[in-house]
C-alpha cells in the first residue's frame, strides 16, 4: 500500500496478556510483542497481565485506550469456557477489521494446518485506536505483530483516527 495514505502520527503500543497462569517472568508472548514493537520504533506505554475475566479484560482495555493507539491482547482467544478475550473486547469495536483475522489464519495454516479453524483472532477500532486480539502462543504473537500489525499499523491508525 502506498504511504501517501499514511499520516505523520506517533504510534504507541499497549500489550495485554490474558492468562490465569502467566506472571511477568514467564510471559514470553507479552515480551515478544513488546520487543517487536520496540524494535520497530514503537514504544510500549502500557503492559499488563490480567486473568480470563471479562471485567479485568475490559478494565485493562479502558486503561490502554488512554495510553496507546495500538493495543494487542495475547491469549484468551480459544474455545475453552474460560477464554474470554473476544467476548470482552469485540463488543466494544466501533469498526471490525475482518481482514486481520482472515490473513492471520491464512498465514497460520502453514504452521498449524487445519487446526487454524480454532483461532478466533480478530481486530477492530475503538475511539480511533486499533485493537488486536491474538492467540497467546509466542509463535502466533510473532506472526501477528511482526508480519501483519507492524507493517500496517501506521496505515490503520491513519484511517481509524480520521475525522
Amino acid at each position: 500500500m502506498s504511504s501517501h495514505h499514511e499520516k505523520a502520527i506517533t504510534i504507541t503500543g499497549a500489550v495485554i496478556t490474558v492468562s490465569t497462569t502467566r506472571k511477568e517472568a514467564d510471559d514470553t508472548s507479552g515480551k515478544t510483542a513488546t520487543d517487536l514493537f520496540s524494535g520497530a520504533g514503537i514504544p510500549v506505554s502500557f503492559y499488563r497481565i490480567v486473568p480470563d475475566q471479562d471485567e479485568a479484560i475490559r478494565a485493562a482495555l479502558d486503561e490502554a485506550l488512554l495510553k496507546a493507539n495500538c493495543i494487542v491482547f495475547t491469549g484468551g482467544t480459544g474455545l475453552t469456557p474460560d477464554d474470554r478475550t473476544i467476548e470482552a473486547v469485540a463488543p466494544q469495536f466501533e469498526k471490525v477489521m475482518d481482514g486481520f483475522g482472515e490473513i492471520f489464519r491464512q498465514k497460520s495454516i502453514a504452521e498449524v494446518g487445519t487446526a487454524v479453524i480454532l483461532s478466533r483472532a480478530t481486530a477492530g477500532v475503538i475511539q480511533g485506536r486499533a485493537v488486536f486480539c491474538i492467540p497467546g502462543s509466542t509463535k502466533a504473537v510473532r506472526l501477528a505483530v511482526e508480519e501483519i500489525i507492524i507493517p500496517q499499523i501506521r496505515h490503520i491508525i491513519s484511517h481509524a483516527g480520521s475525522r
